[in-house]
């Protein structure tokens, strides 16, 4: 018969209670012959006493409270007169005692994982004096276990992984499960372990949680992952035994035990000839069922007739034999090449080279297509002369381009006017013969790099390119000159025969032998009694003094012209003029001053002084022309005239009166005295020209009367008033209150109302107001016609 988990529980605690009966203090201490003790005066008696640990199984899941033991002392004689306390952990939380008979009870669910004992304190105590009786002493009751927790995989799940064909028993990972049971007491804690999932490729070591291979030659290319799971099984796996489980993720590692394959034995690729040198041919990939570093490959041309055309390389990304070209094809020389290819792993495992060879051949034929190519120069430069002196039109060389497509199509020649801009040379569109166009010039230009454009004649947009480079030879033709510019000068205190300088000369020629230059005086110049030059043959030549006593008073300046002529042939020559300056002089022949002028200048003034007496001249000046600029901007006003007309200026007045009755906002009397005599005003908005001295009183008319009168007043002062804006100025003068005399002037208020009054003089009020005198003055049938 099967126990269930419940009974089993119930089973082991009537088994520990037994125990504890039988072993134990029997739940009652056991009483001692000594005699009581008795806290009077100063005698004491021995400790009647003495229990040891109690046990408690945890869980138990009763109704009533468990039974724990009891406590008695040798005192106690049954009468009542002696009570039993408890204090301690859980005392009166957790454990109860009968303070008459001393039994202790659990009162709540015990667990051992939580806390395994508890410590407590028991007293006797005479219940009229409550006095001990014994002395206060200590006791342990100690939960008992009961397997009441599972084994569990605290760094479950697992993930791990193993080399694939890897041999039977290569260990791959270790599971551990832990039990909260008590390990030291029975077999709760003790955990077995076991595989439910994974058979039969691998197994667990019962008691050591090791999982292993179980099946040799797993091959990762046929299946790469396993799941597992692992039991753990306390009470030795026993029947009744609590269990756990985690999953295992195991991942066959890859090893090298595939060799590359090509999946084709031949491969033929079709390229046209005109292919640059470096392009991709083709790509061709061996297949490897292996990943990684174990599919890497190495690509080589290992036969063929193409091996110094193509060569071949690994991408290392996607593994690919990538075959590129070496030099130019050409169809016309060879319109087909066969390749060798073997593809081979670069890292080779020993262990499963037994199985075969790792690597594989393949072939490839590369087809040559024709294209239509251009044409071709003989000669990929040609080097050409001509001398400068050379007539337009004649012949400085030939080029030639032939087709190399077996159609062979005639070539025309032109020449690129972007090397040509001057256009100094013509080409024979036929023959290619170059001819000068222009004179050439050596110093200009001394080569000309210019490029040859050959077209077929039966495809003009195939086009090839010669280059010619051509050097202009040189004649003499530039006569010798000086070679820069002398700054010759001669002291007052020269002597006779002194060298006052030396010259050279240039020829913008090259001679093939060099430049040699002869210099001399003019024949005009040959017997003058100043200055001699002497040719020191070697392309210089010194000028002396032939006699002293130069004075700048008497001729400052000497012009000496010096004829030179090279060795060309034939030669050529030139008169050069050289400017000398007489100078005063320090006693080491060192110029100081060189103009005649200088003798004129006042003795007392030199040229700084002049200098500083102008700089503080021109600083007065500036000074003055600033003091002046600030006057007058001082003088401007800074506000405009009264007499300018400020059109922008807005003057708002924003006052409102409440009628007659309100006599705060302005005196009524000033409109209805006839015998107030009006001040001219003149307008706020422009400043008038003409003033107005005065203005006619008003006689006494009836209210009305008065204020036609007066609007009839004003009007005329702005018709003629100068100074009034050229655009319509609208003034409003009305005024409404209960009681008024002069009643409502609002245009509105008589529209609406049944007024009968009269508003024929405003025709006569000019033609500004035609429009109202239109409205009003005919009635109100026309108003509303």
């Amino acid at each position: 018969m099967k126990l269930g988990k419940v009974e089993l529980c119930h089973f082991l605690q009537l088994i520990a209670l037994f125990l504890c009966f039988s072993g134990m203090s029997q739940a009652e201490l056991p009483r001692s012959r000594s005699k009581p003790y008795f806290q009077s005066g100063r005698s004491r008696t021995k400790r009647s006493w003495v229990w040891n640990q109690f046990f408690v199984l945890e869980e138990y899941m009763g109704s009533d409270p468990l039974y724990v033991g009891k406590l008695h002392s040798d005192v106690d004689k049954g009468d009542g007169s002696i009570k039993y306390i408890l204090s301690g952990e859980g005392a009166s939380s957790i454990f109860i005692i009968d303070e008459n008979t001393g039994d202790i009870h659990a009162t709540k669910r015990l667990d051992r994982e939580e806390q395994a004992y508890y410590t407590l304190r028991a007293q006797a105590l005479d219940r009229l004096t409550n006095k001990p009786v014994e002395p206060e002493s200590e006791f342990v009751i100690k939960i008992q276990d009961i397997n009441d927790n599972e084994p569990k995989f605290l760094d479950g799940p697992y993930t791990a992984g193993v080399p694939e064909m890897s041999p039977v028993g290569t260990s791959v990972v270790q599971v551990t499960a832990t039990d909260a049971d008590d390990p030291t007491y029975g077999n709760s804690a003790r955990v077995v372990y076991s595989i439910l999932q994974g058979q039969p490729y691998f197994s667990v070591e019962p008691k050591t949680g090791v999982i292993k291979t179980a099946l040799p030659n797993m091959d990762r290319e046929a299946k790469d992952q396993y799941l597992l799971v692992i039991q753990a099984k306390d009470m030795v796996g026993q029947n009744g035994g609590l269990s756990g489980t985690t999953s295992v993720t195991v991942t066959l590692t890859d090893v090298n035990d595939n060799p590359p394959r090509f999946p084709r034995r031949s491969y033929q690729y079709n390229v046209p000839e005109s292919l640059p040198v470096a392009s991709v041919v083709a790509r061709i990939k061996a297949a490897d069922a292996d990943i990684g570093v174990n599919a890497e490959m190495e690509y080589k041309i290992v036969d063929g007739d193409g091996l110094g055309i193509f060569k071949i390389s690994a991408d290392k990304d996607t593994q690919e034999g990538i075959i590129t070209i070496q030099k130019e094809l050409d169809f016309e020389a060879k319109t087909s090449y066969t390749l060798r290819i073997e593809a081979a792993n670069r890292d080779a495992d020993p262990r499963f080279l037994s199985l075969g060879p790792f690597s594989d051949t393949t072939t490839v034929k590369i087809i040559v297509e024709d294209v239509d190519e251009p044409p071709v120069f003989s000669s990929p430069l040609y080097p050409m002369e001509v001398s400068e002196a050379t007539q337009v039109g004649n012949i400085i060389g030939t080029v030639a381009a032939h087709d190399p497509d077996s159609s062979n199509s005639p070539v025309r020649y032109s020449i690129d006017r972007n090397t040509d801009l001057e256009r100094y040379f013509n080409i024979d569109a036929n023959s290619g013969v170059i001819t000068t166009a222009k004179s050439l010039d050596r110093e200009t230009n001394a080569v000309h790099n210019i490029t040859v454009l050959a077209m077929e004649s039966q495809n003009p947009s195939q086009v090839g390119r010669g280059y010619v480079a051509i050097t202009i030879l040189d004649i003499n033709d530039n006569a010798p000159e000086f070679a820069m510019d002398y700054e010759t000068t001669v002291c007052e205190n020269a002597q006779p025969g002194q060298v006052i300088q030396k010259i050279s000369a240039v020829d913008k020629d090259e001679p093939s032998n060099g430049h040699q230059f002869y210099f001399s005086l003019t024949t005009e110049t040959t017997n003058n009694h100043n200055f001699s030059l002497k040719d020191n043959k070697d392309n210089t030549a010194s000028v002396l003094t032939r006699r002293n006593g130069f004075r700048r008073q008497e001729q400052s300046i000497y012009y000496l012209p010096i004829f030179i002529v090279d060795s060309g042939s034939p030669s050529l020559s030139s008169t050069n003029t050289l400017t000398i300056r007489v100078c005063d002089c320090d006693a080491d022949g060192v110029a100081q001053t060189c103009n005649a002028e200088a003798y004129v200048l006042p003795a007392g003034l030199s040229t700084g002084a002049l200098i500083a007496i102008l700089a503080c001249v021109l600083t007065l000046l500036v000074l003055i022309l600033l003091i002046v600029t600030m006057r007058r901007r001082k003088k401007e006003p800074l506000i405009f005239d009264e007499e300018r007309d400020i059109r922008e200026n807005i003057v708002r007045y924003d006052d409102e009166g409440g009628g007659e009755e309100d006599t705060e906002a302005f005196d009524m009397a000033a409109l209805r005295n006839l015998n107030v005599i009006r001040d001219t005003k003149t307008r706020r908005d422009v400043t008038p020209e003409i003033q107005f001295l005065s203005r006619p009183t008003f006689k006494s008319i009836p209210d009305n009367v008065i204020f036609r009168e007066f609007i009839w007043e004003r009007l005329k002062e702005a018709d003629v008033d100068p100074g009034a804006p050229p655009y319509d100025s609208l003034q409003t003068y009305a005024f409404e209150g209960n009681g008024s005399v002069a009643e409502s002037l609002s245009s509105l208020d008589s529209i609406s109302s049944n007024s009968d009054q009269n508003y024929d003089y405003l025709s006569d009020w000019g033609p500004r107001f035609k429009r109202l005198a239109d409205m009003y003055g005919n009635g109100q049938e026309t108003l509303y016609s």
